[in-house]
């Protein structure tokens, strides 16, 4: 506690420097605070503040005191006293009202002052005791907070049931004619591909239903009837007719005998966590099929790749950074937009196209283990977990949005060409949707028609504050932040925290916190003695700066520098795999390198396959040659000190 005290500290003397005022009062405020108020004030109470002044930027005023009833208010200038030295360089003190010319430094001071620790998971022994940790031994959320996250998953599930029942006709019809006019081309060749059995499946490293292992996967013992008629066992699941023997031992299973899917919790925020469902390793499996052939349509459309994103972020963030500079363009965020895409919505989508229509619904989890209320029965397409459950939202997100706009125009979108005149005015990402701002409200109202909640507060368009993908924007100016994912490590063995460590420190000095990462520097070599300067690219935990590297030495073959430092070792843990099984796995690997095109990754609904530069988490490793010895994500990373290439 007392160091992530020590980093806001240093963080807001640093911005107080910047801007030309003082934190001396806010440092000892945020002191007082956390010790009485633990680690929840920085990572909730903080969090909501700066929450608040992001809906005061976008409406252009001070809002009222409710806004933040956490802090005192000054009366002399109508704000909360707590940061006042940077709300005075961006609100006019005596109407309340946003500068003319707002400092966009005291503006990014105030994000990253109050957001820092939004998304932190905090050590056990930071909360009242009986909090339930993840695999990594940290809190995620508290036990009653994960019980009201279940409920609301439930309640949802109501939600869309009488959304689904709500829907007029009329409603109906216009959702069929603005899909069909976007996707009725990438839907047909994706129909040719199921009906042709031209369908490429593959197992992702992730965790299953039923808890087989990595390589447990490639023998499956139980195939759903419902997959059956349309992914034959044999044809998908065999590496060749010639292990036809093996049919006698799979177990067919009818629709009451099939696995639920396995709702959990992830981490999201210490105050919600992000609901998943675990997938039933068969239905995984007929997903990635269908997945990879609707990605390879969507790349031959050129209309349609350049209005959706799957693996590119950074369209999203243009336009977000237009929007923010011209205010034409409105960033919507939507909550819990994968559990509002209705199963109805898809079927509507497909009506045309059978065959596709048939595998998505064989490859469909119709039922959920929920823990606290049991197995129930779903209205919804899909949860995140599913490998179908990204594009359809896209796509139904894009029909709305278009919808939307048609609705307020003299001559209402009819045809492809009238579509194709929005592709750098409309763009969807997830549920992070662009749309012009003068169509903002008619989307809203078309979005909210079909039962999905338009997230208000992270929803911008009034003012010159706009968000999308992560990133943040105002008046054309990046004001995004760094964010603490994990609290200090203590030693060099917590190889997570000191792995996240090393990245928000060279996150904080790309951002230019300088002085920060020179106390930050000093505390992480307490822990790792040799902490070298090294280029992005390097395989060691080192400092990067913009002054390159050091060599140490030279590679006494290759002659290029090696400098010491410590690296992350993560081993995929023992799961062998032999027989029939692995010729399938190894005949998908191979088929895989053959499909795949340069630069081509259809990877983007799995955890990262290499280390993230957030929150350093390990993915197995792209192309291992024990892959049928030690398969899977790895269970236990550790850094170990060695000769490494700083660059």
């Amino acid at each position: 506690m007392k160091s992530l005290m020590s980093l806001w500290s240093s963080v807001a003397m640093e911005m107080a420097t910047r801007c030309c005022t003082s934190t001396t009062r806010d440092i000892t405020t945020v002191e007082r605070r956390v010790e009485h108020e633990g680690l929840s004030f920085l990572a909730i109470t903080l969090a909501d503040y700066g929450k608040a002044i992001q809906k005061w930027l976008d409406h252009g005023q001070v809002g009222p005191k409710s806004d933040v009833p956490s802090f005192r208010w000054d009366h002399r200038t109508g704000f909360p006293r707590f940061l006042g030295g940077f709300l005075t360089r961006v609100f006019d003190p005596c109407s309340g009202l946003l500068l003319d010319d707002p400092d966009i430094e005291a503006i990014i001071a105030l994000r990253q002052l109050t957001l820092m620790f939004s998304k932190i998971a905090l050590p056990r022994e930071a909360s009242n005791g009986g909090t339930p940790r993840n695999g990594n031994g940290y809190q995620v959320v508290s036990a009653d907070r994960e019980r009201k996250a279940m409920s609301e998953y439930i309640q949802c599930e109501q939600d869309v049931k009488k959304s689904d029942a709500r829907l007029s006709p009329r409603n109906r019809i216009e959702f069929c004619r603005m899909s069909d006019l976007l996707f009725s081309r990438l839907f047909t060749k994706v129909d040719r591909d199921v009906y042709y059995y031209n369908l490429f499946p593959k197992h992702g490293p992730g965790a299953t239903a039923d808890r087989l292992s990595s390589n447990e996967k490639w023998n499956q013992h139980a195939w759903p009837s419902r997959l059956e008629s349309i992914f034959p066992f044999g044809e998908y699941a065999l590496p060749n007719w010639s292990f036809n023997d093996r049919l006698d031992k799979v177990d067919i299973l009818e629709p009451g005998q099939e696995q639920p899917v396995r709702v959990i919790t992830v981490p999201k925020t210490l105050k919600t966590p992000r609901i998943i469902a675990i997938e039933p390793t068969a239905m995984q499996y007929a997903q990635q099929a269908i997945l990879r052939s609707l990605l390879d349509a969507f790349k031959e459309d050129d209309f349609l790749s350049r209005v959706i994103g799957f693996d590119d972020q950074e369209p999203n963030r243009f336009l977000a950074r237009l929007g923010s500079l011209s205010g034409e363009l409105a960033t919507l965020d939507l909550s819990e937009a994968s559990d509002r895409v209705s199963n109805q919505h898809v079927r509507l989508m497909l009506r045309n196209h059978p065959h596709l229509l048939e595998a998505v619904q064989a490859s469909r989890s119709r039922k959920a283990d929920v823990p606290g209320h049991g197995v129930i029965r779903l209205a919804k397409f899909a949860s995140m977990g599913s490998a179908l459950c990204f594009p359809f939202e896209a796509m139904v997100f894009m029909t709305l949005a278009l919808m939307g706009i048609s609705d307020e125009l003299s001559n209402p979108l009819s045809d492809r060409k009238s579509i194709t005149a929005y592709s750098r005015r409309v763009r969807v990402f997830g549920d992070d949707i662009i749309v012009p701002q003068r169509h903002v409200l008619s989307v809203v109202t078309k979005l909210e028609t079909f039962g999905f909640r338009v997230n208000r507060s992270k929803s911008y368009w009034t003012g010159r504050f706009r968000e999308s993908c992560g990133r943040e924007y105002f008046n054309g100016h990046d004001v995004s932040i760094v964010k603490v994912r994990q609290a200090f490590p203590t030693q060099r063995q917590d190889a997570n925290e000191v792995i996240s460590l090393v990245s928000l420190r060279n996150q904080l000095y790309w951002a230019g916190y300088w002085q920060t990462c020179k106390w930050l520097d000093s505390h992480i070599r307490k822990l790792l003695k040799h902490f070298p300067d090294v280029e992005p690219t390097s395989s060691l935990l080192g400092r990067e700066s913009a002054l390159g590297y050091q060599a140490e030495r030279t590679h006494p073959t290759l002659h290029s520098p090696l400098v010491r430092g410590y690296y992350v070792q993560a081993e995929a843990p023992r799961d062998p795999l032999d027989g029939a099984g692995a010729l399938l796995k190894c005949l998908h690997r191979l088929e895989s390198r053959t499909r795949q095109q340069p630069g081509q990754s259809y990877d983007w609904y799995d955890v990262d396959n290499s280390m993230s530069r957030d929150t350093g988490v390990i993915g197995p490793p792209a192309d291992d040659k024990k892959h049928l010895e030690r398969s899977g994500r790895p269970k236990h990373v550790s850094i170990k000190l060695g000769w490494r290439s700083p660059f």
